[in-house]
């Protein structure tokens, strides 16, 4: 699945490098294509609740999910990295 860039998306695993877990919410920020060796990728940009960029990393473009309506998102304390 294709995602809009700057659009947002939830991871659907953990990043413990940069103390993020599945559900957390991720900026897209650039498309890396794949080819016959190499998924589709996403260079990520992670914010925390005031807006400070926290982490950037890349991420399989099947590691991320669409966010849709019935989903409520949440608050909570980054873990130190």
């Amino acid at each position: 699945m294709k995602f809009e860039l700057y659009s947002q998306a939830a991871l659907t695993i953990d990043i413990p490098k940069y103390g993020l877990q599945k559900g957390d919410v991720v900026t897209l920020v650039e498309f890396l294509e794949g080819d016959e060796n190499l998924p589709n990728a996403y260079m990520c940009e992670v914010f925390n609740a005031i807006g400070d960029t926290i982490a950037v990393c890349t991420v399989k473009e099947d590691q991320l999910a669409q966010l849709s309506k019935n989903e409520i998102l949440h608050i909570r304390s980054l873990e130190a990295a």
